[in-house]
């Protein structure tokens, strides 16, 4: 089994790195990163992998940070480990712009981190679910050229007031494929604890969209199926923070493979 994780050094600037496992539960990292900044959209970080195969070529969707704005970006690669960037997917897009916390942004400027693509054509077009605060779709003919299914005002997905997601919705991990013609995904969300403290709690949740309408919610969980409980959820570089980003079927179990107060990778299991 093979991992890609973000991690940063003492300059604060995250890169992607890659770490092997026999069983999924202990991973060896390699020495170097696979990815790292080379370009102006990306000079603060490389951030947020999250991966797909499709045709024998690996797609990586990524958040390129410059310090200002967090952007969507696409790289492939034949082996996980020898990279080709393509930019930025939807450098104009803010999935914050429909948002009741979009006063707490320095200013009004396009971010939107956060993608999953789906492994094979839905009704012959390929589907991308991005998003951080609410959650969109786009489709693309060639996996270069994404064109969002609605505006910036309009999310498939928004916080729900009251409940665990109350504040912020993001993608999780890419989509599980049920026999029944649903689209299954783990999700991240956040609700305020205390405004003037800036005090946070992140948990996932799970969301489901039709394969024949893959723009459209159809289930979501009213309750969070993890949410911080241990010292390292808690405590770390941010608190409160359990963040899912990979799902893997693997010798008769599900591995979600989630942050940790930013600061650490854990695994959580569940029966297939």
């Amino acid at each position: 089994m093979v991992l890609l994780y973000r991690a940063h050094g003492e300059d604060l600037v995250s890169r992607i790195g890659i770490a092997t496992s026999d069983d999924g539960r202990i991973f060896e990292r390699e020495p170097h990163p696979v990815l790292e900044p080379e370009h102006d959209y990306e000079s603060r970080g490389c951030e947020d992998p999250r991966l797909a195969h499709i045709d024998g070529t690996w797609h990586l969707t990524y958040t390129g940070y410059d310090g200002t704005s967090a952007l969507l970006c696409l790289a492939t690669s034949p082996d996980l480990r020898t990279w080709t960037k393509h930019g930025p997917l939807l450098p104009d897009f803010d999935t914050w712009a429909s948002s009741h916390l979009l006063r707490l942004k320095r200013e009004r400027r396009p971010w939107n981190k956060a993608g999953v693509i789906h492994s094979r054509r839905l009704g012959g077009t390929w589907w991308m679910w991005f998003g951080e605060s609410a959650i969109f779709a786009a489709t693309s003919d060639d996996l270069r050229t994404w064109t969002p299914v609605t505006d910036e005002m309009h999310p498939m997905h928004r916080p729900s007031p009251g409940r665990f997601d109350a504040d912020l919705v993001e993608i999780g991990a890419p989509p599980v494929e049920t026999e029944d013609g649903l689209l299954v995904f783990l999700s991240n969300a956040a609700r305020i604890l205390d405004a003037e403290a800036g005090t946070v709690q992140y948990s996932c949740g799970q969301f489901a969209v039709s394969v024949d309408d893959p723009a459209t919610v159809v289930a979501a969980t009213d309750e969070p199926w993890l949410a911080p409980s241990t010292l390292e959820d808690q405590v770390g570089l941010v608190g409160n923070v359990t963040f899912v980003q990979g799902l893997v079927q693997h010798r008769g179990e599900w591995l979600a493979y989630y942050g940790q107060a930013d600061t650490t990778l854990a695994v959580a299991v569940a029966p297939a």
